[in-house]
């Protein structure tokens, strides 16, 4: 803006000059200039001069095996898929063998504990003892399956019965069998002895002689064979007298008898044979023919 001086009406400037102006900008340009001339040549400032060229792809991370197996095609993902089930299939396999292993082995450990049980028991009723706990094992392991036998066995042990004790009682009433009978007759007693003098029979058969009979008897009783011992002493003249001897070794036999059958069901018995738990016995024993 221009103002006049009040005296001689001259104008007085009082701005600032366009040269002044030009000048400060050109000073203030050539600075700036420098800077940053200074600034790139100390790698302070990166300096891009590509201009208009393509930005630089990022990388691409690698694929997984995971992510490939997504992105493979429908084909390998089928084969994948049945890759998968195939080894699935193995495993259940795998498993199913297992179980039926390991079923296998419990199956056969309580059949041997029942066959144990069972020659335990044989032991106790031969030697006359008292069965005590192998009571208890009879009734569960073997009380469904061989009912009979196991009552048998726990009766006959309350009177027990030896081998040994048959043959000391044999010997006792030795001469009641070889005697003559009560109330025989005369004539009865004549032809009974007539007819022992002459006697035909086939080398293989049994004597008619009591005392030889007897001595076959004793032969049978210490063999084992009670049964045909009973059944020489009872053709004896005096077997009648022989009464409690022969209930004796009736029960021997029977209790012979009751042991074959448990001992029997320890390896053959299909379905009633239980375990120490009382759950039945599912493995098949080792005299069972294969289905």
């Amino acid at each position: 803006m221009t103002e006049f001086d009040s005296f001689s009406r001259r104008p007085v400037s009082t701005g600032i000059s366009w040269r002044a102006v030009m000048g400060t900008s050109l000073l203030a340009f050539i600075g700036g200039a420098a800077l940053i001339g200074w600034l790139v040549y100390d790698d302070k400032l990166p300096l891009d001069l590509g201009f208009g060229r393509a930005e630089v792809a990022a990388p691409v991370p690698k694929a997984s095996p995971v992510m490939d197996m997504l992105s493979a095609p429908t084909k390998d993902s089928a084969v994948v898929a049945g890759g998968m089930d195939q080894r699935i299939a193995a495993l259940e396999q795998r498993l199913t063998r297992l179980d039926l292993q390991a079923a296998a082995t419990e199956g056969n450990t309580a059949r041997a504990e029942a066959l144990l049980v069972a020659l335990a028991v044989r032991r106790a009723i031969e030697r006359g003892a008292p069965l005590g706990y192998l009571e208890s094992q009879l009734k569960l392991r073997f009380g469904d399956a061989q009912g009979n036998a196991v009552s048998t066995l726990i009766s006959n042990a309350q009177r027990p019965v030896t081998i040994d004790r048959l043959g000391s009682d044999l010997d006792a009433i030795t001469p009641a069998l070889l005697g003559t009978p009560k109330n025989e007759g005369g004539w009865t007693r004549f032809t009974r002895e007539l007819s022992s003098l002459f006697v035909i029979r086939r080398g293989d058969a049994p004597t008619a002689q009591p005392d030889l009979r007897l001595d076959h008897a004793r032969l049978m009783l210490r063999s084992g064979q009670v049964d045909a011992a009973i059944a020489e002493v009872e053709r004896l003249p005096g077997a009648r007298s022989a009464g409690s001897w022969l209930s004796n070794a009736r029960r021997y036999a029977a209790s012979q008898r009751a042991l074959d059958l448990i001992e029997t069901s320890a390896l053959l018995e299909p379905e009633k044979l239980k375990d120490a738990a009382g759950a039945a016995v599912q493995q098949p024993g080792p005299g069972t023919p294969p289905a």
